[in-house]
């Protein structure tokens, strides 16, 4: 069973920066990498990196933060994060979600069908090297992926061209067991209480690697991306223990 939200974890190696709920001040800055626009942040002589698979809106203030809180929450362990724009500026519109009617719903499946995670899962492998020649100093890689990113993550660490040492899943859309047999590598996924909890249930089962598997109970699909209302306090607080959940899993295993 996926672990109840109210379990705590330890905070040894955790010092989340301050949470900002609007007008958020960028750690990073924006470079070309592998012919792709990324945000890079964390230091680039750090040893270990994590790659940024955003949501389907793309750059927002709560996914930038939520890259720069990545790179430095560690105290024993800096990463270099980079979150690449896999939709060349064009992410969809937030009014689409909830698709809760039928344009909503056909703007969505829309976009959906420009963009499946099955394309950037595959272009990840070639990215990561072209990260490494930027980055020479990273020995491995994890890679966290959001909502349409964690699909990307399933499908990534599950091909056999994996380049990731370990995985996380933040409120994943299409949650499918049959994509947790073939994962390779370390993952750990934060499920909100809209993921089916039967599909979470058995992905978890169905999952043969070291995993650590959470469901959220009371937070909406999005709570860690670009839907977090951070001037919430209880979605605030949310957010930052999403965020050190994976810090303390990579910390394991990248």
């Amino acid at each position: 069973m996926s672990t109840p939200a109210d379990h705590g974890h330890s905070e040894a190696c955790c010092n989340v920066p301050p949470i900002v709920a609007s007008g958020y001040e960028l750690k990073g800055a924006y470079k070309t990498v592998g012919g792709i626009k990324t945000y890079s942040t964390g230091p680039d002589d750090a040893t270990k990196g994590i790659i940024y698979v955003h949501d389907i809106f793309g750059f927002t203030d709560q996914s930038l933060q939520g890259a720069d809180i990545l790179s430095v929450t560690n105290k024993h362990q800096n990463y270099k994060v980079l979150m690449p724009d896999w939709f060349d500026g064009a992410p969809a519109p937030l009014d689409v979600f909830p698709p809760d009617n039928q344009d909503k719903m056909d703007r969505l499946m829309g976009f959906l069908g420009k963009n499946p995670p099955t394309i950037t899962a595959g272009k990840l492998p070639a990215y990561v090297k072209a990260a490494s020649e930027s980055f020479p100093a990273i020995k491995s890689w994890g890679v966290v992926g959001f909502c349409w990113g964690g699909k990307v993550v399933s499908l990534v660490t599950s091909s056999a061209e994996n380049p990731f040492a370990a995985g996380a899943e933040c409120h994943p859309a299409m949650v499918d067991p049959k994509d947790a047999t073939g994962i390779k590598v370390p993952l750990v996924m934060l499920a909100s209480k809209e993921e089916p909890p039967a599909d979470v249930e058995a992905f978890e089962k169905a999952l043969t690697v070291p995993h650590h598997v959470e469901t959220f109970s009371d937070q909406l699909h999005g709570w860690m991306a670009a839907r977090a209302d951070l001037t919430d306090e209880r979605i605030k607080s949310e957010y930052v223990r999403g965020y050190k959940t994976v810090v303390e899993f990579f910390a394991k295993h990248v």
